[in-house]
């Protein structure tokens, strides 16, 4: 919730319901997924949040406000994982499709990789399409040996930044998805706006669970819809 640049964002309002309503509803679409856990912090800002979680049937661990990975690895230890599927609580038009193909490309592809994702080293899906999947083995061993602070604030960082180590399978977005330079994910003022007016347009039709497919024939349609975010900076992680 004390987010800097949108302080609330992740239960900021969206055609009637809160962002973090919108993620979980979508995830919950994945049929590659067995549970959903919410990794907030012990800020007392984020009381909120763990007692939406309650409201709704989420699960909900709470760590550290400023180290999220071992935040992230404690959660997952409270689920009793083994594989971790990664996706930020910012990205509300989240696709199910696309998260159950990164967990099925890790799954069949397990003996020979170590991390899948669609937003390493090759950006090629618009901003906040994204999904991660690694085993929680590897998320452990990064968080016990790495003390850099980078690392320890952006949860898969060290996978990318060291390829000689990890083997990587990065799924590329078929062409007419290829539109890197999209934003779909929450960061800004202007992301709510566009949030919004993608919403308001498209779930009378599709539903409240709706696939990347319509978001970009709408965009592409009605191309001054991506120009209410399309100034806004994405933020490295370095």
């Amino acid at each position: 919730m004390g987010s800097s640049r949108l302080p609330g964002k992740v239960l900021a309002d969206v055609n009637g319901k809160p962002v973090l309503w919108r993620l979980v509803e979508r995830l919950r679409q994945c049929r590659e997924l067995d549970d959903i856990v919410v990794a907030t912090s012990t800020s007392a800002s984020d009381d909120v949040l763990a007692e939406w979680c309650g409201q709704n049937g989420v699960a909900c661990f709470r760590g550290s406000e400023d180290d999220v990975l071992e935040r992230v690895v404690a959660a997952q230890r409270s689920m009793h994982s083994d594989v971790v599927v990664e996706i930020t609580g910012d990205c509300p038009l989240t696709d199910p499709e696309i998260v159950d193909l990164g967990v099925l490309t890790f799954l069949s592809h397990r003996d020979r990789v170590d991390v899948v994702s669609n937003c390493g080293n090759t950006l090629t899906w618009p901003m906040g399409q994204y999904v991660q999947v690694f085993p929680l083995a590897l998320l452990e061993e990064v968080c016990d040996t790495v003390s850099d602070a980078a690392v320890h604030e952006h949860v898969s960082l060290y996978f990318y930044e060291h390829p000689e180590r990890y083997r990587l399978i990065e799924i590329l977005a078929p062409e007419r998805w290829r539109e890197p330079a999209w934003r779909m994910q929450l960061d800004y003022p202007e992301d709510l706006v566009f949030q919004n007016e993608v919403v308001r347009r498209l779930e009378p039709v599709h539903g409240s669970c709706f696939g990347i497919e319509p978001v970009m024939a709408l965009l592409r349609a009605e191309p001054h819809i991506v120009e209410i975010n399309r100034h806004c900076e994405e933020r490295a992680a370095r």
